[in-house]
């Protein structure tokens, strides 16, 4: 016993001292994300100087220290065997992938001595056109000085058709340019939402939604990622997204159940339209002397017995449409009049028809919008089988969005100022709100389905009101935008305005006396008149064919052209590569500049080596693709957290590579361009920290817009020396919270107005009114019909005259009449998975563990419908080529859809990976079935008012492909890009290079 006590008494034994939250490293530097469009701020942890570890930056507005894993996977991007490290120059046949490397300045001398003769010849034989770059800020300026009008960014084939039918209807757009009311809807749906963008934002959205009880409804043919925790998920069939949006509509109006008071008070509902057929005012509006628009004020002399529409607070209208009343007669009696549409305590007439003071008759936009979407034709029934979802189903939530809006009683006790003058107590909501993005806008019919979604919103009232969708400054724009298109230029060579603008009618497109094109890719022709971004997806074709004329360079930087951002990719490689009968190359030459050994590299005479997004300054500017939320206007900066020659690559060397903005700005200087130069010839920007820093758009506004001036300074200010470092000092951003009061109604909030003005995000603080009905379209169609003193040439007329309607149309895309439908029973589409982002990301050894290669997935009904077996090899057919893939059944899919997940498969020999690798095997594109033409080959595969690229309008046949099948075709040479060898990346014990 006494040694058992014994015992017990010894002392316990010592425990551990752990530590539970060990420094990742022994350095931190902040700055901003690149591994895809949402922009994350994230710490970049360092332990003898390679990275251990990127977290997200809790400080940071965008993410607030979320992550995923694409940003966590960054190491791999940067620490990638794929990373180039000296100026290539060709030696071998365009394609072969033959290069020496060269020194950088052989490389700039001689990308000048190729540049400079263009300039002083004709600056159109330049196309300079940039991909997902986040810089055109800078790369449209630059185009600006050099005087080419051929130049666009990547949004032609992306999301034009998103960014056109919101700014000429709300004055700003889905997408990364607005947001719904997190804290406050009770209703969201998305319509063809991805994953890719804005993934950080959303998901930290969907929580609080799914935290307060919101309903979450996905409109999209395949149900992943945000649809996945959806209450509802819609399997709509792809492309008729406007024709659901028309039915919800037609059951709004049905009901009665509309925000009458709010399209009156924001919108243009009450604007008087001429009817005049076939005159040249037909379905402009109606105008006094001075210019002001008309509505038709029914108590001009006998008052309305109620409180007029303007005097209410936004509050649903109750009881059914009055009667139209008799012409010349307004709304609740009395003979009336007109009187200018922006006039406040008004009582003005939305339905009937009246006679202007000059005899000529005029309708209310609101009438034309009754007239059009309460016709039957619109009814559930009579578009459920298109769209492949129950009448039931649609009426169900026509009434849901209707309670959601109006039943809800929201409202916020904030007091605020209309741009009028008026005084409110209280923000009254709506809160319906919508997101949108590609799955809509990738279509022929996208443009006019994007503004279907928006007159949905604006029925509601759910457009910036609490609860709904909500604009990020610099948002709302006025509409439309002010910025045109760049068409001549002065005596010293510069384009009169930026490339890319926003055309008000038929006076602003970029052609010649006869009405042809002047641009290499045809944007902002009669063929494509809206095309706001550019048509980066017919550049290629059209300097193989010389249409309208060839060109001499063309200069292009992360647009992976010759293989997964093209359409007709095998096409594509053969007019790259293209001689004439002379034995030249029919596209003369080629300076590429990407990071990565990508296909298109190949296809380049010079290739200038980018850095990684960790090795250079950028500035994510509000000038550019602004990362703002609802409450604050914001922008950052990326910096370099390593010197690209400390970095070595693959094999121990280190790497010579420069910012491609920074290559730019040393070429503008070299060829003598005018914002690049002194009057002497001097450079003016050492690189483009510098260009940040000192440059100014307009006297007081830069690329950045925090700590201007003497430091205290924001928006506005001179350059500031020490504001890079101010920005570092923060985190790597700098956000200026909208006032409380400022929040909400944006478009017509005099508090926010005039904060909006102070930052230079508009030009005055009067209201900008939300157009229901698009006169600048209608000024199109009247051209077509033989108005004004610029008409279309005859081949496009009727083309123009059916689809620029003011209103919201739907019509079948290009690709699905019935012989196509017919040949090609099935839709096919991609996806953009949530951890990738295009290519950049299917290359990366982390992220590649998640997939190296795609499937075709299909409903399993499908698949007993065609004889397939799950898993099974297959032949997919189009009106333009073949491919054989592996099936794969899944119950996610609308059973008329097949689809993929996009740029995961590879050419062999690309990005340096293994000739083996199952990205090139296994892996496929369904590019290779889309075509760059429309089936009857005379357009490009786009929408006719935009030009965006239709890559969801593709119909397939698919049939089993036969037992020989044992991976994808077609295939092509491999390319000698290089290799990664044998020993596999490493991450772990150690962050030393020698343990990669």
């Amino acid at each position: 016993m006494a040694r058992h006590n014994s015992h017990m008494t010894q002392p316990a034994p010592a425990e551990p001292i752990l530590d539970l939250s060990p420094s990742p490293g022994d350095e931190v530097k902040t700055t901003t994300c690149y591994m895809c469009a949402c922009r994350c701020g994230i710490k970049v942890w360092l332990k003898d100087g390679s990275i251990r570890y990127i977290q997200g930056n809790a400080a940071h507005p965008v993410n607030r220290g979320v992550l995923c894993a694409k940003g966590a996977s960054g190491i791999m991007q940067h620490y990638s065997p794929a990373r180039l490290t000296k100026p290539l120059l060709r030696t071998g046949e365009r394609g072969s992938g033959e290069f020496r490397e060269i020194e950088w300045e052989e490389a700039l001398e001689l990308a000048a001595s190729w540049l400079k003769p263009i300039r002083e010849r004709n600056p159109d034989e330049l196309a300079f056109f940039t991909g997902r770059d986040q810089s055109q800020a800078l790369t449209g300026w630059w185009a600006q000085q050099f005087g080419t009008v051929n130049y666009a960014a990547h949004g032609g084939f992306c999301s034009v058709n998103m960014a056109t039918g919101g700014l000429y209807t709300l004055g700003g757009s889905f997408w990364e340019f607005g947001e719904p009311d997190w804290d406050h809807a009770r209703y969201l749906m998305l319509w063809g939402v991805a994953e890719d963008h804005d993934s950080n934002p959303i998901k930290l959205g969907l929580g609080k939604l799914k935290a307060n009880g919101a309903k979450i409804v996905a409109v999209n043919p395949v149900r992943s990622g945000y649809g996945a925790i959806a209450d509802e998920w819609i399997g709509i069939r792809p492309g008729t997204d406007g024709l659901l949006a028309f039915a919800l509509i037609h059951e709004l109006l049905r009901m009665d159940r509309i925000d009458l008071d709010y399209l009156v008070r924001y919108a243009n509902a009450h604007w008087l339209v001429v009817r005049n057929p076939g005159g040249a005012d037909d379905g402009l509006f109606a105008r006094d002397a001075e210019g002001n628009v008309l509505c038709w004020d029914t108590a001009a002399r006998c008052r309305h017995p109620g409180p007029p529409p303007h005097a209410g607070e936004g509050a649903e209208r109750s009881g059914a449409f009055p009667p139209p009343p008799l012409a010349g007669e307004g709304w609740g009696g009395g003979n009336g009049a007109t009187i200018s549409a922006s006039a406040i305590d008004i009582s003005p007439a939305v339905v009937g028809e009246y006679t202007l003071p000059d005899g000529r008759t005029a309708v209310p936009v609101f009438q034309l919008v009754v007239d059009r979407y309460l016709d039957p034709q619109y009814a559930p029934d009579a578009v459920a089988e298109r769209c492949g979802i129950t009448a039931d189903t649609i009426r169900r939530i026509a009434r849901e969005l209707a309670e959601a809006a109006f039943e809800s009683k929201l409202t916020l006790p904030i007091a605020w100022t209309d741009a009028w003058g008026r005084e409110h107590s209280e923000m009254v909501g709506r809160p319906v709100a919508m997101h949108a993005m590609r799955g809509i806008s990738a279509h022929s019919n996208g443009f006019h389905t994007c503004r279907a979604l928006h007159l949905l919103q604006l029925l509601l009232g759910a457009v910036d009101a609490p609860g709904s969708f909500r604009y990020q400054p610099p948002y709302p724009k006025p509409i439309p935008l002010p910025n045109r298109p760049g068409k001549t230029r002065n005596d010293a060579g510069i384009l009169d305005a930026p490339p890319l603008g926003f055309v008000h009618g038929p006076e602003d497109l970029v052609v010649d006396a006869d009405g042809e094109p002047r641009r290499i890719d045809h944007a902002f022709s009669w063929a494509y008149p809206l095309s706001a971004h550019g048509m980066m997806h017919t550049v290629i074709r059209n300097a193989w064919a010389g249409d309208p004329y060839r060109i001499d360079t063309l200069m292009m930087f992360m647009a992976n052209m010759s293989w997964n951002s093209a359409m007709n990719t095998t096409g594509t490689m053969q007019w790259l590569t293209d001689r004439d009968a002379a034995g030249d190359y029919r596209i003369p030459r080629i300076i590429y500049s990407d990071a990565y050994a990508s296909e298109m590299v190949a296809y380049a005479d010079l290739v200038l080596p980018d850095t990684t997004y960790l090795e250079r300054f950028d500035a994510i500017s509000l000038l550019d693709r602004p990362i703002s939320d609802a409450d604050g206007a914001s922008d950052a900066i990326r910096h370099p957290v390593f010197d690209p020659a400390t970095q070595a690559d693959k094999d121990g060397r280190p790497r010579d590579v420069r910012g491609f903005q920074s290559v730019l700005i040393d070429l503008g200087a070299r060829i003598g361009l005018p914002g690049l130069c002194d009057d002497n010839g001097t450079p003016k920007y050492r690189d483009y920290a510098d260009y940040i820093l000192r440059h100014e758009r307009a006297p007081g506004i830069g690329l950045l817009a925090g700590w201007r001036g003497d430091g205290t300074q924001h928006g506005k200010g001179a350059p500031n020396p020490d504001q890079l470092q101010r920005y570092i000092d923060n985190g790597g951003f700098w956000r200026e919270e909208i006032p409380r009061n400022a929040r909400y109604f944006k478009m017509a909030n005099r508090g926010y107005l005039e904060w909006a003005q102070r930052f230079g995000f508009v030009g005055s603080t009067d209201p900008i009114v939300l157009q229901l009905y698009a006169e600048p379209l209608q000024k199109f169609r009247l051209a077509a019909q033989g108005h004004g003193e610029r008409q279309p040439p005859e081949r496009h007329r009727e083309r123009v005259a059916t689809y620029f309607d003011p209103l919201p149309i739907w019509y079948e895309p290009f690709e699905h009449d019935q012989t196509s439908r017919d040949a090609y029973p099935l839709n096919a589409v991609t996806q953009r998975p949530m951890f990738m982002y295009h290519a950049w990301g299917s290359q990366n050894a982390w992220l590649r563990q998640i997939a190296a290669r795609n499937f075709l997935y299909l409903h399993p009904d499908t698949g007993t419908q065609y004889g397939l077996a799950d898993e099974g090899w297959v032949t997919v057919a189009s009106h333009h080529g073949e491919i054989t893939a592996q099936a794969k059944f899944a119950a996610n899919v609308q059973p008329d859809t097949v689809w993929t997940w996009n740029a995961i498969g590879k050419r062999r020999g690309a990005w340096r990976l293994a000739k083996d690798a199952p990205e090139g095997e296994k892996g496929f594109l369904l590019n290779h079935l889309i075509s760059d033409v429309t089936p009857k080959g005379d357009y490009a595969n786009a929408d006719p008012v935009t030009g965006q690229a239709a890559w969801f309008d593709l119909r397939v046949a698919i049939r089993p492909a036969g037992a020989a099948a044992d991976g994808t075709r077609p295939q092509f040479p491999a390319l000698p890009l290089g290799n990664a060898g044998t020993q596999p990346l490493r991450y772990g014990a150690s962050s030393t290079d020698r343990d990669r």
